[in-house]
Order: C-alpha cells, then sequence, then structure tokens
C-alpha cells in the first residue's frame, strides 16, 4: 500500500526556556491536524533520543497522545539517537503501508535546553559507546574532528574547502523563519571559527536547539479525498552500521548511507539523477562530504568539490540543492526532531509552500537523517503528486 503526506507542521527551532516537552509536541501536532484538516488519528509516533536524560521523561507516547486529546492511541517513542526522527517516521510509513492502521501521527521532538554545559555533553554521549568511548572522554564532535582530520591528511583537504556547505546553509536559512541561526556566513569567516574538537570548529558544526515538527500519514487513495496535493511517500529504508569508529573496516566510509539511498530508490523506482534536491544530515560538514560520496554523487576523497565557489552548486537554484531551509547547521538540530523537520522542509517544497526557498519545479527530494556517525541511517524519498 502507498503512502502519502496529508499534512505537516513544524515550530520554530529556539530555546524555549518556558515550555515542556509535551506542549512542544503538542503544538506541532495541532499544527499538522490542522494542516490535514483532521482531528483524529489510529496512532502517533515519537521521535526523541534524549527525553529521559534531558528532561528526565520518558513514557512520550502516552504523554503527547494526552496533550493531543488522542484519548486511547496507539502510541510510542522510537529512539535512534539523532535518527530518531528518521526512525520515527519509517514506522509511521511500515504500519501505514502494512494497512495495520489507516492514519499516523510522527512527531520529532526534543528539549535540549533543560541542561546546559557539561551534563548536556554528557547526557548527549549516551548515544556513544559507554564502555569504551564516552567513559574515556569521547564526544560526538570529537569523534566528526578524528574523521575530519583523518579526511584531510587521506586527501590532501584543506579546512577551508568546506566552507561552502555552511555558507550555502546559511544562505537558506536566511530566509527560513523557523530556522535557529539566520545570519549569512562571509567568505573566509568559517575557517577562522572557535575550534569545538579540531578541526571542528563553531561554523563548521550545528547547534543544539528546542524544537518539534510533525507529518500526518495516511494511505494514498485517502489522501486524494482529504488534501489537493498530497505528497507520497515514494522510497523509505533505515539501515545501521556500527556503534563504533574503531570497530569499522573502512573509517572514510558511510555503508549506512549507501545502503539505506540504494533501498529508497529502488523502491521509488528512480535514481540519482531524477532527485531534485537532498536534505542530509549536516551536523558536521564532514558528514555531508562523505554522505555525498556514499550515495554516488562523488568518488572517494571528492565530496567536498560541492562546496566550492560559495557553494553554488548546491544553493536551492543550483545543480544540487542542498539544506533548501537551513539544514542542521542554520535550522539549528533538534536531535530526534531533526528528521521530522526534514519531512516537513521537503513536503513544503513539493506542494509549493517554501516561499523565499523554493526549488523551482521540485517533485523528487531525499531526506536523510543519521544517528551517530552513520551509525544509524534512515533516508526516504518524497515525491510531489498531481501537476
Amino acid at each position: 500500500m502507498r503512502v502519502s503526506i496529508v499534512g505537516a507542521g513544524m515550530i520554530p527551532v529556539r530555546e524555549h526556556w518556558s515550555t515542556g516537552l509535551g506542549d512542544l509536541a503538542a503544538e506541532a501536532g495541532e499544527l499538522a491536524l490542522r494542516d490535514a484538516d483532521l482531528k483524529q488519528v489510529d496512532a502517533l509516533y515519537i521521535g526523541n533520543a534524549y527525553g529521559a536524560a534531558f528532561n528526565q521523561q520518558a513514557q512520550l507516547g502516552s504523554l503527547i497522545a494526552g496533550q493531543l486529546g488522542l484519548p486511547g492511541v496507539e502510541s510510542f517513542t522510537c529512539e535512534a539517537g539523532d535518527a530518531s526522527g528518521g526512525a520515527a517516521l519509517r514506522a509511521g510509513y511500515m504500519a501505514v503501508a502494512s494497512g495495520a492502521v489507516g492514519s499516523a501521527m510522527v512527531i520529532g521532538v526534543e528539549k535540549a535546553t533543560d541542561i546546559v554545559g557539561p551534563a548536556r555533553l554528557a547526557a548527549r554521549n549516551v548515544s556513544l559507546d559507554a564502555d569504551y568511548e564516552s567513559v574515556n572522554g569521547a564526544t560526538l564532535a570529537a569523534m566528526a574532528g578524528l574523521l575530519m582530520r583523518r579526511y584531510m591528511h587521506e586527501y590532501d583537504v584543506e579546512l577551508s574547502q568546506f566552507e561552502g556547505f555552511s555558507v550555502n546553509a546559511h544562505r537558506n536559512g536566511a530566509r527560513n523563519s523557523c530556522a535557529m541561526f539566520r545570519n549569512k556566513l562571509r567568505s573566509g569567516a568559517f575557517v577562522k571559527a572557535p575550534m569545538i574538537a579540531d578541526p571542528v570548529n563553531l561554523f563548521d558544526s550545528a547547534p543544539d536547539g528546542d524544537g518539534a515538527a510533525a507529518v500526518i500519514l495516511v494511505n494514498a487513495e485517502l489522501a486524494a479525498d482529504l488534501v489537493p496535493r498530497p505528497v507520497a511517500i515514494s522510497g523509505s529504508a533505515l539501515a545501521s552500521d556500527s556503534l563504533m569508529i574503531q570497530d569499522r573496516i573502512q573509517p572514510l566510509k558511510l555503508p549506512a548511507v549507501t545502503l539505506s539511498t540504494a533501498a529508497s530508490l529502488k523502491q521509488a523506482g528512480l535514481g540519482l539523477s531524477d532527485l531534485d534536491a537532498l536534505e542530509l544530515h549536516d551536523a558536521f560538514t564532514i558528514l555531508t562530504a562523505l554522505s555525498l560520496e556514499a550515495m554516488g554523487y562523488s568518488d572517494a576523497g571528492r565530496g567536498w568539490e560541492w562546496a566550492q565557489g560559495g557553494g553554488e552548486r548546491i544553493a536551492t537554484a543550483g545543480e544540487l540543492p542542498l539544506s533548501s531551509f537551513g539544514g542542521l547547521k542554520s535550522r539549528g538540530n533538534p536531535a530526534g526532531a531533526t528528521g521530522v523537520y526534514q519531512a516537513v522542509e521537503a513536503a513544503l517544497q513539493l506542494t509549493g509552500r517554501a516561499g523565499e526557498n523554493q526549488i523551482p519545479g521540485a517533485r523528487h527530494i531525499l531526506i536523510q537523517n543519521m544517528g551517530g556517525l552513520g551509525a544509524t541511517v534512515a533516508t526516504h524519498i518524497l515525491s510531489a503528486t498531481g501537476e
């Protein structure tokens, strides 16, 4: 059974100090229900990575269903690190595609600002291996720094050559009212930013933020009766790799990206040349370069070339648009909600509602949500329907 998105909603990624985790989720869910002109769904799937660590709150399925006024609905949380939103979308897709439920709401939500500084860092480290990585002081940024340093050494690449990825993200995020940072990056500023985990710097990594986004899924036959332009989920796949980089045969390869991309393209009956835009998991620019290589857009060690010339090739009017609403870098990274933000942003593009960020003539968009540094990768292809 084919599956379509008939409603979408997201709230700005910010530091929502006075709003609770459940309230953020409920606000996004209500926006999506309103967009679909529905009051009820059969199931609710939550993407959340760090609720128990950040907010001392589990059982989000029950909490959020109650706040949305959906008593008795099937509801539970999907956790896969920063890929939790993509995993929840996958769960919702499979539930509707199988016919087990007629409609499903997928909500991604995260609230990072309840804790700050070292406490937040420690809470996020549960996405690393507890026995060998985090116990020895490793962080996600530190491991990304190791990957990036190895890449730069292997392929003789300078830090400045990654700049265009961030420049493009901020150029697009400046036009997105939901983006956390709407400032543009000046050429040359990238390499001067303070270091976080050398060579990863402040302008190279995505900021944590609070946020929530939601989509409503139904079978495609019903979708046509609900909204004039439903968005088809034409491909859906999730793959995994070793949690620790040290266990991977080739650290600079992302096989979960390769596998999930190939599977979703095959399901959709599409090739890379058919895709009009990508929403990749640009938590660190090295991940963008490695993902482009793993997908097949570049040979090994050449993914950074897409960032050259200020990222004009990846601009919304470029050859391969990336991060059309700012990506994680500018919109912000609300961890477990990020994959659902990607789905909402792609749905807006495919229904012509992206405003200043609109990609002309977009018909097929691939969204990719990553947990850790390629340990879990959820890839979906969203397609426009109708004329």
